[in-house]
């Protein structure tokens, strides 16, 4: 089982791409507090890289902005590539299967699209 629940806020704007197949996608980045303080008293965070698809990188694109809290359910994603050097790299990210806009600090850009024809109507068909 691959299944990841974080709730965290943006670290920056999010820009809507499209893949070389026309699919849209966006990746960001929010940071998640720890439970626990360090040395000093101070609450660090972890800043975990997600990648939404389709539908779902519209919506967050048009409606998430740098500092808003959102919850992330998805999964953990290991890939590999090749930088520039030839140096074989590894990346880990969240794929997004959700993203629950939780407080957002400015106005939408845009209504929201349906992410499926399912949720257009509520049916499953």
């Amino acid at each position: 089982m691959n299944r990841v629940v974080l709730v965290g806020n943006i670290t920056r704007d999010v820009e809507l791409q499209k893949s070389a197949n026309g699919l849209s996608y966006c990746h960001f980045q929010i940071a998640v507090p720890r439970a626990f303080t360090n040395e000093e008293g101070k609450r660090e965070s972890d800043f975990i890289n997600v990648t939404a698809w389709r539908n779902l990188a519209d919506n967050v694109a048009k409606f998430v902005h740098k500092g808003d809290k959102v919850g992330i359910v998805g999964k953990i994603q290991v890939r590999a590539y090749e930088n520039d050097a030839k140096e074989r790299k590894f990346a880990t990210e969240i794929v997004a299967d959700e993203v629950e806009f939780l407080v957002t600090k400015k106005e939408p850009k845009a209504e929201l699209q349906p992410a499926s024809k399912e949720d257009e109507d509520g049916l499953p068909f």
